[in-house]
C-alpha cells in the first residue's frame, strides 16, 4: 500500500506543526498526510473512546505498513499503553511515539526498553510531570519535550493565560536546553487563523520552537510563525559576516550572544530548508 504525503521531511528536533489526528477516523489520515503540516500523530489516546482502541490500532497498523506517522500513544499506567506498544513494535512506518501522561523517567525507560531505538517525544501533562522534567528530558530515547497544556490546567487549575502558562513554559525549555535536547512542543490552540499568531508568541518569546496542532487549517499560519522570517535570516547573515563564523572579529562581550542567535537562526533556516 502507498499513500501520498507531504510530511516527514523536516527532521523531528525542528519540526514545529505536529497534527493530531485521531486514529478511529481513518477518513482523516490522508488530508494529515497532506497538510503540509512537519509531523503527522495518529493518537491513539485521547482522540479515541475506549471502545473504539483496537479499532484504531488496526487502523494504525494499517497505515504504517505503507506511509510513515508518529504515533500517540496511552500513558504507562493503564493497559493500553501496553497493548499499543505490543502492537506497535516492528511497524516498519513507524517514525516515533509521543508518550501520554509522562511522569518520570521511568515511564520514558519502560516505552524505550519495549520500542528499542524508537523516538519518542514526552508529553509532560501534570505538576508532577513538570517537576520531574528535567529528569524526563535527558532519559534515552527523547528527542523533544511537548507540553500538554489542557491536561495541565485541568490537574493544575491554571487558567489559559500566557502569564500563568509562563512558568511551565519556561520551565520545559530550561529542562530541555540542561538535558541538551531540542527545544519544546507548545500545547495545542483552538483559535483559529487570524487569532493563532497572537497565541502563537508567548510560546515563542519562552523559546518553544514547535507546536500540537489540531486543526490541519492551522499548519501553515503554524509554520510561517515558527520559522525565521526572512529580514532575521538576513540580519543573521550580516552579523555573521561581520564578526567571523568563528567570532574571530567579535569585539567585546554583547557580540557572543549576537553571533550566536545568528548562527542559530542560520542553521534553523537550513534545517528547514528555507
Amino acid at each position: 500500500m502507498s499513500h501520498s504525503r507531504s510530511y516527514g521531511t523536516i527532521a523531528p528536533e525542528v519540526a514545529r506543526s505536529w497534527l493530531l489526528t485521531a486514529a478511529s477516523q481513518r477518513e482523516t489520515f490522508d488530508d494529515a498526510a497532506q497538510s503540509g503540516a512537519d509531523a503527522v500523530i495518529l493518537d491513539l489516546e485521547d482522540g479515541v473512546p475506549t471502545s473504539e482502541k483496537p479499532q484504531a490500532r488496526d487502523n494504525v497498523l494499517t497505515w504504517l505498513s505503507g506511509s510513515s506517522a508518529w504515533v500517540r500513544i496511552n500513558d504507562v499506567t493503564t493497559p493500553d499503553w501496553d497493548l499499543d506498544v505490543a502492537a506497535l513494535d516492528g511497524s516498519p512506518g513507524l517514525l516515533g511515539v509521543v508518550l501520554s501522561k509522562t511522569e518520570s523517567p521511568e515511564h520514558v525507560q519502560a516505552t524505550s526498553e519495549r520500542l528499542p531505538g524508537t523516538p519518542i517525544v514526552a508529553l509532560i501533562e501534570s505538576a508532577l510531570g513538570l517537576e520531574r522534567s528535567l529528569g524526563i528530558a535527558a532519559a534515552t530515547g527523547v528527542i523533544r519535550l511537548a507540553f500538554g497544556s489542557g491536561d495541565f490546567r485541568r490537574d493544575t487549575g491554571m487558567r489559559y493565560d500566557p502569564l500563568a502558562l509562563a512558568y511551565p513554559r519556561a520551565r520545559l525549555v530550561v529542562a530541555s536546553t540542561a538535558a541538551g535536547i531540542a527545544s519544546p512542543i507548545d500545547g495545542p490552540s483552538a483559535r483559529d487563523c487570524h487569532d493563532l499568531p497572537a497565541d502563537l508568541q508567548p510560546a515563542i518569546a519562552t523559546g518553544m520552537t514547535g507546536k500540537l496542532v489540531l486543526l490541519p487549517e492551522q499548519v501553515d499560519c503554524i509554520n510561517s510563525h515558527l520559522s525565521p522570517s526572512p529580514d532575521e535570516i538576513e540580519t543573521a547573515r550580516s552579523v555573521i559576516e561581520l564578526l567571523g563564523a568563528d567570532g574571530v572579529r567579535i569585539r567585546d562581550g554583547s557580540d557572543r550572544p549576537r553571533l550566536a542567535e545568528a548562527q542559530r537562526v542560520t542553521r534553523l533556516a537550513q534545517a528547514l530548508r528555507i
